[in-house]
């Protein structure tokens, strides 16, 4: 993911690692997990000196990517990518307690997903998720009665909002963008200014703060954060609405986190919920679901924030040393039982 105006001796030792990715990624397919350790052999790339100095970040002010020379901090088209260390927290706080802000948090429990993640979900969010902010907790679920009663600190709110119970657990994935989409332009749109769409199967572990915010944002994938362009899992159907040709795609980017403006995200629900409905049509449907469209959406619509694989992390991943202090942790996947 380097810039094209790098150095030529990193564009050679790129290609090298790229060819020794490949290879290392075709024995992970056969069942040699530990070799993925070798992906932090793969240079992020760098942000360009003639940028650092023009990167702010509208709660935080002047960013300082500086700070963690190791890792990529901004994007070719100038967005900042939001790494421990890059902003300043207690400036971010300070600036949203001045714009009074309502922060949205969206969260979707359907089936056992209820049980088995939601109360971790909302208490740890509680602890950690927008501390000192004005917040309203949207839960979408098929069980309104279900949902725990989590005590909520001053300022802090929670609704609940019926979804229809879908037969197949892709289908709830996909009726997420429509869900969204309708909720936004209700009482949700009404009430918050920024909004951040997150999966319930993870806890949070650590400060996630009005650094997340921006008009659009967008959350590196925990798993392919490293992959060169040309591995990442892209939808690649030329039929469906979600396909990215050749040569297109910026990062690869996780549907778990999301979020933006009430208008940016009305924008990117609608592009997902619009294209989900034409491959329904045709008979299609992309290989990562919502997720596939979520990205055909960022390339041709550029966040203007992405965050670090530090704010929705993998353990089954292992440490890194880039990754200094998680803020999401994904919860043991139990596709069998809860999917079942």
């Amino acid at each position: 993911m380097a810039f094209r105006e790098g150095p030529r001796a990193w564009k050679r030792i790129f290609w090298q690692l790229i060819l020794l990715a490949l290879g290392v990624l075709g024995l992970l397919w056969f069942g040699l997990p530990v070799l993925r350790h070798l992906e932090v052999l793969i240079p992020m790339g760098v942000c360009p000196l003639a940028r650092t100095p023009l990167l702010r970040d509208n709660f935080t002010g002047p960013l300082h990517p500086g700070a963690r020379p190791e890792v990529l901090t901004c994007t070719s088209w100038g967005a900042p990518i939001i790494w421990d260390g890059t902003f300043d927290p207690d400036a971010a706080q300070q600036e949203a307690v001045q714009q009074n802000l309502t922060v949205g948090l969206t969260v979707f429990a359907v089936g056992r997903y209820l049980e088995k993640y939601l109360e971790r979900f909302l208490e740890t969010a509680e602890q950690h998720f927008m501390v000192g902010q004005r917040v309203v907790y949207y839960v979408f679920t098929e069980r309104p009665a279900a949902v725990p009663r989590v005590p909520l600190g001053p300022g802090r709110r929670l609704r609940v909002e019926r979804v229809a119970r879908e037969r197949r657990w892709q289908d709830v994935s996909m009726a997420r963008m429509r869900a969204l989409h309708a909720a936004l332009g209700g009482r949700l749109g009404r009430e918050a200014r920024f909004v951040l769409c997150m999966d319930v199967d993870q806890h949070f572990s650590g400060a996630f703060g009005p650094e997340a915010l921006a008009e659009s944002v967008a959350q590196l994938h925990a798993w392919h954060y490293r992959w060169p362009r040309r591995l990442l899992p892209f939808e690649r159907d030329a039929r469906s609405a979600a396909a990215l040709g050749p040569g297109e795609g910026d990062f690869y980017y996780h549907a778990a986190v999301f979020g933006g403006s009430v208008a940016a995200l009305r924008r990117l629900t609608a592009h997902c919920a619009r294209g989900l409905r034409r491959d329904r049509a045709r008979g299609l449907e992309a290989r990562w679901h919502d997720e596939s469209h979520l990205n055909k959406f960022f390339w041709l619509h550029k966040p203007a924030k992405l965050l670090s694989p530090e704010f929705c992390w993998s353990p089954d991943i292992g440490r890194r040393a880039e990754i200094r202090r998680p803020r999401l942790l994904w919860a043991p996947k139990e596709y069998a039982l809860l999917r079942g």
